[in-house]
């Protein structure tokens, strides 16, 4: 049997730093983050709603993210409970797995959808948080999944990828992608793209269009290329969500590039070398990148040309950036919400909520923010 190796992010990172290096004991040289810029007059978000949650291990990838449908906010805690809030009302909450849950919220059509290490998926009942089915998967869902019509895809952590029918949980379909034996351990979730397609994206650099209905693949395309000599350089894992914005898509990768491909021609637009662990952020014609080391850096969507570059904030270890209102967002390490001028990269502000951010998210004119810690967060703008 084919045996994967999987590795948490600081160790990849870790690991990819000291790669290459002579087997003499070296002292190891602790990169400090920048500190905090100052700012002469700074803007801020106002805080809608706060929920904690358990918090999760340094090495451990969750995301624990947040969705919203029909007005109404769910989370999950990472010891086995969802959650339903309105506003600042609890409307219910509901024990679901014993072993606990690992894959963030996926939240459409009444239902909620979360998942957790031994490959179970729970949907609930938005109404109550009811069960209405269980199915199982071949690995750790540890991405959110995709509520698409009659379907809801689910990607288990060994990149197979399953479609179960969302009214029933019956199987459907599965398809199995190519999988780098070693990579990092997260997963992208699944996009959709139009009613009846699903984006996916690999370890192995690729992204694939898969029909929802059918599974039969579409198109696969590799959008990022390794150009390391070692196992762990050549990491070039999509861990995050792609974007699609109309006929393109944006990914980045680690170690690897960031990539737009048009998926009217299937042909790759432009790319560029960058390592980002986080997702883009695109708005008007500009892709925002925040890389590994800490910069912040806009392309033009259609060019790939370089707009503005920010080292305010290296090694803060940024989350994915956002476009919220009249700014740019990205989070930090120390639970640091930056807020940006898409236009120019200035940085014009800032607000606080508690540990390492890890997903940013606009849902409904309100951003949800999750960190490791397990601080659950909506903002609005002022």
């Amino acid at each position: 049997m084919e045996r994967k190796y999987i590795i948490p992010f600081a160790l990849a990172i870790l690991s990819a730093v000291i790669a290459g290096c002579s087997s003499k004991k070296v002292k190891e040289e602790k990169i400090k983050p920048n500190p905090l810029p100052k700012l002469a007059q700074a803007s801020s978000l106002v805080p809608v709603f706060s929920q904690s949650v358990a918090s999760t291990s340094q090495e451990d990838p969750l995301r624990l993210r947040m969705d919203s449908d029909n007005g109404v906010v769910f989370l999950l805690d990472p010891k086995g409970s969802v959650a339903a809030y309105q506003g600042k009302q609890r409307l219910w909450s509901q024990r679901v797995s014993k072993i606990g849950l690992s894959s963030g919220v996926a939240a459409a059509q009444g239902l909620v959808v979360v998942g957790n290490h031994k490959g179970q998926v729970f949907a609930i009942d938005q109404s109550n948080g009811q069960e209405k089915w269980l199915a199982q998967i071949s690995g750790a869902s540890i991405s959110p999944a995709l509520i698409q019509g009659n379907r809801t895809i689910v990607i288990a952590n060994d990149g197979t990828v399953f479609a179960f029918n969302t009214e029933t949980g019956q199987q459907v379909w599965t398809y199995k992608l190519p999988h780098a034996q070693l990579s990092l351990r997260g997963h992208a979730a699944p996009v959709a793209l139009g009613e009846e397609n699903v984006l996916i994206s690999t370890s192995n650099g690729y992204v694939y269009v898969i029909d929802s209905l059918s599974g039969v693949p579409r198109m696969q395309r590799r959008v990022a290329v390794s150009e390391g000599r070692s196992d762990i350089q050549r990491l070039i894992d999509i861990n995050s969500d792609p974007i699609v914005v109309a006929q393109y898509v944006v990914t980045t990768s680690f170690q690897g590039q960031v990539t737009v491909l048009d998926l009217a021609s299937q042909q790759v637009v432009w790319s560029e070398n960058v390592s980002s662990l986080s997702g883009p952020g695109v708005v008007d014609n500009k892709v925002f990148v925040a890389t590994t080391e800490g910069e912040l850096v806009a392309y033009d969507l259609l060019s790939g040309q370089e707009i503005w570059r920010n080292n305010q904030l290296l090694h803060r270890n940024l989350s994915n950036p956002v476009a919220f209102g009249r700014y740019l967002v990205v989070g930090d390490y120390d639970g640091v919400l930056h807020l940006f001028d898409p236009n120019s990269g200035q940085l014009l502000g800032r607000s606080k909520t508690s540990g390492d951010v890890r997903s940013l998210r606009v849902v409904d004119g309100q951003l949800f923010v999750s960190t490791r810690k397990g601080a659950l967060t909506a903002w609005k703008t002022p």
